[in-house]
């Protein structure tokens, strides 16, 4: 069986990954908080009220300490002459290996955040799917990006 791919995603995914969970925890928050409200206002059992904000606690405490590790921790890649190896999953670990000759373009992308601590992703785009390598430095995403699409022209020149 062969080794998992070695390269890692920046640190500052991370960050990332934890300012957006708070920002999915917040709208979570409010609906809790409407539950609540609308406990109070229709005069539902107390349990009603107190379920959603356990459950809104719960989750938070999850998704932004626990998940952000996990998925740096296992969210790795690798490039070689002839294949991309992408790894990824918290609960389902899923491993791609995405062969140069089918590589029609790589896009680097950034969103406010990515942007804030100057981050990039790499989409790697064939005929049927996407794949995509979030997080890395921005400069590592374009040094990246520019290698894969000078191996996969060098492959289809070779076929």
């Amino acid at each position: 069986m062969r080794s998992e791919p070695k390269n890692q995603i920046s640190r500052d995914g991370v960050k990332v990954w934890r300012i957006s969970a708070i920002i999915t925890s917040f709208v979570l928050f409010l609906i809790a908080a409407g539950l609540v409200v609308l406990g109070v206002i229709f005069k539902w059992p107390l349990w009603i009220g107190i379920l959603p904000a356990a459950v809104w606690l719960v989750i938070s405490i999850f998704i932004i300490l626990i998940i952000p590790n996990l998925r740096h921790k296992i969210w790795r890649y690798e490039v070689h002459e002839h294949e991309i190896d992408i790894q990824h999953g918290i609960f389902v670990v899923t491993r791609v290996i995405v062969p140069m000759v089918r590589v029609q373009h790589v896009d680097t992308s950034q969103g406010p955040l990515l942007r804030k601590y100057n981050l990039a992703s790499v989409q790697i785009s064939t005929a049927a799917t996407t794949h995509s390598i979030p997080a890395l430095d921005l400069e590592e995403a374009d040094q990246l990006r520019d290698f894969i699409s000078r191996l996969a022209r060098v492959t289809e020149d070779d076929v």
